[in-house]
């Protein structure tokens, strides 16, 4: 069909106006709002335009297009009110999926949440003595608990406050304690990590200016001491985050930054990024710091996130000596930081799991302790639920899932994959069909032109939705 221009002019005349449109839906106008329905009338009618310019509709499917226009305004209302952030099931094998999220979090987070949420709290609030308290004062003490039964008497004299991520905990500790002044680091450290977030930069905006030592592969203690002098703040060290240096490498051991910190009257900072509060050698990772690690050390400050290997919600903690924490809160930026009630309510919950060592109510870390042999039991399942699947393929095949979120970069975990081929489908298809998946879209990988599900990152409550999925892609 192609309808010549001298007709379009008499089709755009069978198109309703906007006025009439909404007078003929005024039912919907009021329950959705005017501003709402006119929107998406203008996307109809513009919609109905352009097929027209195009030369697509001829009188008589314009007259049907018009008859369906209501109809179409109140899908085009459920599209534009429906949230952008949606829930997704992750099968790509990676738990702290920066994109996906992160952390995710457990059912005793979530009721402490929803209870902290539904009404008031005494997040600034001193109950005993009726008068104004302080918000880090909550975690705080959870935080010593914890420290006292990681470190014993090491645990004496720390500290901890939280604000948003774990880059404005670096900013503001740069800031407090090196502002004016120089901050000395290892080339090999000056990392950038997801989000263009590189720590020259960071330095910079804190007002500590950049004294780097060594070169990019080995750094060695007498090469921060020669760099002392009178502007010298602070000594940094940071976590490499997503990458690892191999070979001809050097680096001083923390006790020595430390005691070099010591000699010179410097405090010693160190960005450990993900920071683990667990033993990694528990999954099979060795060579990765701990929070509690750094503190037995003497690190006079660590920054690490709250999301990332802790498990919990989105924070950054500084965790150190009560005194420079101490400092860290007077700091002005520390309010401009700060995180809300329902951080402090998902940090609580996580911290008590720790607490109780309840590695089981962390969502995160039970799928990093999960054996193989269970993920393989669970994709055998899968498996024989899809057995008269006719167009798809399904293999299980050993494979690696990986902690992700800047976390231990060289650790794998053993695990086993759903391989999946289509004989109607390209691998990249078949991933965008699992994604385009109603009401929750399930998130792949795809290598060597096969689909792999990893369902180590998928909640067991979740296979079966994987099951429908591939049942109703196999039927198209």
């Amino acid at each position: 069909m192609n309808v010549p221009t001298s007709g379009k002019s008499d089709l755009y005349r069978l198109l309703p106006s906007l006025d009439e449109v909404l007078q003929e839906m005024a039912e919907v106008v009021r329950a959705e709002g005017h501003a709402a329905v006119a929107d998406a009338v203008r996307s109809v009618l513009a919609r109905l335009r352009t097929e027209i310019s195009s030369g697509r509709l001829d009188s008589k499917a314009v007259e049907v297009a018009v008859q369906g226009i209501p109809q179409a305004v109140e899908r085009e209302l459920r599209q534009s009110l429906q949230p952008s952030l949606r829930s997704v099931i992750n099968a790509t094998g990676v738990i702290l999926h920066t994109n996906l999220g992160r952390a995710p979090l457990g059912g005793a987070v979530l009721q402490r949440i929803r209870e902290i949420a539904a009404g008031y709290s005494n997040l600034e609030f001193d109950i005993e003595h009726g008068e104004r308290g302080k918000r880090d004062s909550h975690i705080d003490k959870l935080f010593a608990k914890l420290f006292a039964q990681q470190l014993g008497e090491a645990a004496n004299g720390l500290s901890t406050v939280v604000v948003n991520n774990n880059a404005a905990a670096v900013l503001l500790a740069l800031n407090t304690l090196g502002e004016g002044g120089e901050a000395v680091v290892s080339r090999g450290e000056l990392v950038e990590i997801g989000g263009s977030f590189r720590i020259p930069d960071i330095m910079a905006k804190a007002g500590a200016a950049l004294r780097e030592v060594g070169t990019t592969n080995r750094t060695r203690v007498s090469d921060y001491e020669r760099a002392i002098g009178e502007k010298t703040r602070l000594l940094l060290r940071v976590h490499r985050s997503n990458f690892a240096m191999v070979g001809f490498t050097e680096q001083p051991a923390l006790t020595e930054l430390v005691a070099l910190g010591r000699k010179h009257k410097l405090p010693v900072l160190e960005d450990l990024g993900s920071g683990a509060l667990f033993d990694l050698r528990s999954i099979g990772v060795s060579g990765e710091p701990g929070v509690t690690d750094s503190l037995r050390a003497g690190v006079d400050i660590v920054t690490y996130s709250g999301d990332k290997l802790l498990g919990g919600p989105q924070a950054g903690i500084l965790s150190g000596k009560k005194e420079l924490i101490a400092r860290i809160r007077q700091n002005p930026l520390f309010r401009v930081l700060r995180v809300d009630k329902l951080t402090y309510a998902g940090l609580e919950a996580t911290l008590l799991a720790y607490i109780r060592n309840d590695s089981s109510a962390v969502p995160a870390l039970r799928m990093m302790h999960l054996p193989a042999d269970a993920l393989r039991q669970r994709a055998a399942e899968v498996q024989k639920s899809l057995a008269s699947a006719s167009s798809l393929k399904i293999e299980i095949v050993v494979g690696e899932s990986v902690i992700g979120g800047g976390a231990a970069p060289q650790a794998t975990l053993p695990t086993w994959l759903l391989a999946l081929d289509s004989q109607r489908l390209s691998a990249e298809a078949l991933a965008g069909c699992l994604r385009a998946t109603e009401p929750t879209p399930i998130i792949a990988r795809v290598e060597e032109g096969r689909v792999l599900l990893d369902l180590r990152t998928v909640f067991p409550e979740q296979d079966s939705l994987i099951v429908q999925a591939l049942s109703a892609i196999d039927s198209l």
